[in-house]
């Protein structure tokens, strides 16, 4: 019989076995760490149940390793846990749970090794490995959660409509284990996600957002994003997103679905890059379309505008979802603002200028922003796309050309609001943003040099213009 406890690639497990059978207790690695483990997925997860005291089993532990070793008390959820060689072994105590119906604050107490499996949340993390005792290196699956693994199905251990209503946080979960494994859940787990939808409001913002960046995170994350707006989930947090759904005709005029395209691009991004704010703005780069939806008889829809309303619906977005609102935040706002310029360059036939000031908003950012817009092209006409990446290509190689001219990227102007205000005898006023606005872009656009001498110039010209007079000394 295959001993699992050395597939667990970890010496902690078979010293947590030794002290548990030294103090005459049952211990199981339990929950993702056997379910990655049969997956052939690393996991960080070091969870340990104990039939008997999580806590004095965790101490007894931690004295055995070093008696300097910190262990970290919670008595009201008998638990415990403490750092090993920078990974995290946590211990708890076999339990029963109980919820109250507006909290998912569970009502706790000791329970068998059986009832602490049932209160998982699907089969395939209802898994445990023995650490000690006769069943020592054996897999204990109560709910035929190996069955299910091979299957690559997700099912709950229990009565779905009870698992989902006790703590709603598991339907997202279920939809994140179902992208990230790529696993189907069962149709009456699924049914029970529609029916228990609108229990999601007692999950705070903080756990959603946290569940959809895992499924942003996951290989293919329209799997997840399609089953969340399928289930209902998806416009209890994110309706601006289910508002893209559709297809309008007028006539022989028709737009596409906005929010199939919105997935490929993310799925295109994601290919490339696990750079979570990335693939942020990537869902929402078209986020403002149906706000700026119009439609021309002559032209058929439009969209005008809609990457600058877009960039401004971000923070209200960050905000409803309690995601950070920082500089990630800015990041995400700044992509979806400028994510249609990089194609008006080539419509432009890409001047200098257009170039220079592009380099400069976008500064360190413009290989993401060039990311996006090649993830942006989703046409099923190959020689379209064919022209568009030759396009960007050409994109790419003026950026190269201008910055090592120009060393735009990141660039600052030879002065300063301060020695504009210095200049004229001026307090910090809209004047002074004007004036200096107006050097800023004169060097970009190439009116002026990038240089000290001729920006100064230009100031005073400015200033000039605004009747302000030079106060010399």
């Amino acid at each position: 019989m295959k001993d699992y406890l050395k597939e667990l690639r970890n010496p902690i497990y078979e010293f947590v076995g030794e002290v548990a059978e030294q103090t005459g207790v049952s211990a199981y690695a339990v929950g993702g760490v056997v379910r990655d483990m049969l997956l052939h997925r690393e996991s960080k997860d070091i969870d340990i149940v104990v039939v008997g005291s999580g806590i004095e089993l965790a101490k007894a532990v931690a004295r055995k390793l070093s008696p300097k070793l910190k262990v970290n008390v919670y008595k009201n959820f008998g638990t415990a846990q403490f750092t090993w060689k920078e990974e995290l072994v946590e211990f708890v105590g076999a339990r029963r749970e109980s919820y109250d119906r507006n909290s998912r604050k569970p009502h706790v107490e000791d329970g068998t090794l059986e009832d602490d499996l049932s209160r998982r949340d699907f089969t395939v993390n209802a898994l445990a490995v023995a650490l000690n005792g006769p069943e020592k290196g054996q897999i204990i699956d109560r709910f035929n959660g190996l069955e299910d693994l091979d299957n690559k199905l997700i099912r709950t251990p229990l009565d779905p409509d009870i698992t989902f209503s006790d703590d709603p946080l598991r339907m997202l979960r279920a939809i994140r284990f179902a992208s990230q494994l790529r696993f189907q859940i069962v149709p009456e787990t699924y049914e029970a996600i529609v029916r228990n939808a609108y229990r999601l409001e007692i999950i705070s913002k903080e756990r959603i957002a946290d569940e959809m960046n895992k499924i942003l995170l996951s290989p293919q994350p329209s799997i997840g994003i399609k089953l969340l707006e399928e289930s209902g989930l998806l416009k209890l947090f994110l309706p601006e997103l289910v508002d893209l759904k559709g297809i309008e005709k007028r006539g022989e005029h028709g737009h596409k679905d906005n929010f199939l395209h919105t997935l490929e691009v993310v799925d295109k991004v994601a290919m490339v890059s696990n750079n979570l704010w990335l693939l942020w703005a990537a869902l929402l780069h078209d986020i403002a379309k149906p706000r700026t939806k119009r439609y021309d008889p002559k032209v058929g829809w439009t969209f005008h505008g809609h990457e600058f309303i877009g960039s401004k619906m971000v923070p209200e977005i960050f905000k409803a979802m309690k995601l950070p609102c920082n500089e990630k935040m800015k990041y995400v706002q700044k992509l979806v603002g400028l994510h249609l310029r990089p194609q008006a360059l080539v419509d432009e036939s890409i001047t200098d200028s257009a170039v220079r000031r592009l380099l400069f908003e976008a500064g360190d950012d413009v290989d993401d922003l060039m990311l996006l817009c090649e993830a942006d092209i989703t046409s099923k006409n190959m020689a379209k796309v064919k022209k568009y990446l030759d396009n960007f290509a050409i994109v790419r190689q003026k950026f190269v050309e201008i910055e090592e001219k120009d060393k735009i990227r990141n660039w600052r102007p030879p002065i300063d609001g301060e020695l504009i205000m210095k200049t004229f005898n001026l307090r910090p006023s809209r004047e002074v943003g004007i004036i200096k606005d107006a050097v800023c872009n004169a060097i970009l656009d190439g009116l002026i040099g990038n240089n000290y001498e001729e920006a100064y110039q230009k100031m005073l010209e400015e200033g000039e213009k605004l009747g302000f007079k030079v106060v010399t000394a």
